[in-house]
């Protein structure tokens, strides 16, 4: 049985391309390591459905492990707007914490941590 990975690349290539399909692309190449493929898929899906919130904090997350603060940033934020807006109150708590601990690493600029900007 080829893995999901195989089978969704095979879905878009016949065509289909929708905000689901990219989020389980980049989920995907996540769970493979590859952040910057992730978050090229997770960018597809936000813009497919720029309401989706799973997609912002998954693109947040794949933008994180790819050390795109800034962009991490803006991701995090877009999803808590739209998070609230959708009365999805779990995951605006959730992304907001993450975007805190990336404005305070902005701030304090720990080794290793270097701004996008």
């Amino acid at each position: 049985m080829p893995e999901p990975l195989e089978n969704f690349l095979a879905m878009l290539a016949s065509g289909r391309d929708n905000a689901l399909l990219r989020f389980s692309l980049g989920n995907e190449y996540l769970k493979q390591g590859d952040a910057a493929k992730a978050a090229e898929h997770l960018r597809r899906a936000v813009e497919h459905d720029p309401k989706y919130s799973a997609a912002w904090k998954l693109l947040g997350r794949a933008l994180t492990d790819s050390e795109a603060w800034g962009e991490a940033l803006a991701a995090y934020q877009q999803g808590i707007a739209v998070a609230e807006a959708r009365g999805d109150k779990q995951a605006a708590k959730e992304m907001g914490v993450f975007a805190r601990r990336i404005e305070a690493a902005l701030i304090n600029k720990p080794l290793g941590l270097k701004s996008d900007d």
